[in-house]
């Protein structure tokens, strides 16, 4: 089993714009709270949700995407559990997520995207302000608010997870994220 350094390195090696950085920090958080909420391996889920897209900068179009990383992951000896989450989290790769593991990174990756923009367009751009769902939920109805988030793709994740979107899917994934808000830089920065 690979460790959290060696999915840190192969993320950098492939990754180096810093909001790529951080949306895999994001996912990872998530999935890590997701680990621990069934009771489930906290390391290789976080890892799974850490190098989801490591293979995004180099290679952003459909199908290479979550296509070519698989196959990486297979030719360096990563185990087939994780090249096939990682492979199954894109629905153009009919790949069909079939265990928990890679319905909760469905699920967990376009919302992360959701919650930092809600925090972005805070006065305070700290995400540890966001106390109410609420507010979330509207900018989630808002759709020209963060256009690029799949929300079919985080309602489909979230029953597919059996979890309700707002009550447990949303309060979940924004809690995991307010733990590392300084590595998101979503830690209260001010505009200068």
């Amino acid at each position: 089993m690979m460790n959290r350094e060696d999915a840190w390195t192969l993320l950098t090696e492939f990754t180096k714009s810093e909001s790529l950085i951080k949306h895999a920090l994001a996912v990872e958080a998530a999935m890590r709270a997701y680990a621990r909420r069934f009771g489930e391996d906290e390391e290789k889920w976080g890892i799974v949700g850490l190098i989801h897209d490591f293979d995004y900068e180099r290679y952003p179009t459909v199908p290479e995407h979550a296509t070519i990383g698989p196959k990486i992951l297979r030719e360096r000896g990563w185990p087939e559990e994780i090249a096939r989450a990682v492979q199954s989290h894109a629905s153009y790769t009919g790949l069909t997520r079939e265990t928990l593991m890679e319905k909760a990174l469905y699920a967990c990756d376009e919302l992360t995207g959701l919650i930092v923009a809600a925090a972005l367009v805070r006065p305070t751009k700290d995400i540890r302000d966001i106390t109410k769902i609420k507010s979330i939920k509207k900018k989630w109805k808002d759709r020209s608010f963060a256009a690029g988030v799949n929300r079919e793709e985080v309602e489909e994740g979230a029953a597919a997870l059996g979890v309700d979107l707002w009550s447990e899917h949303v309060p979940l994934v924004l809690e995991a994220m307010k733990g590392i808000a300084e590595e998101l830089g979503l830690a209260g920065q001010t505009d200068q």
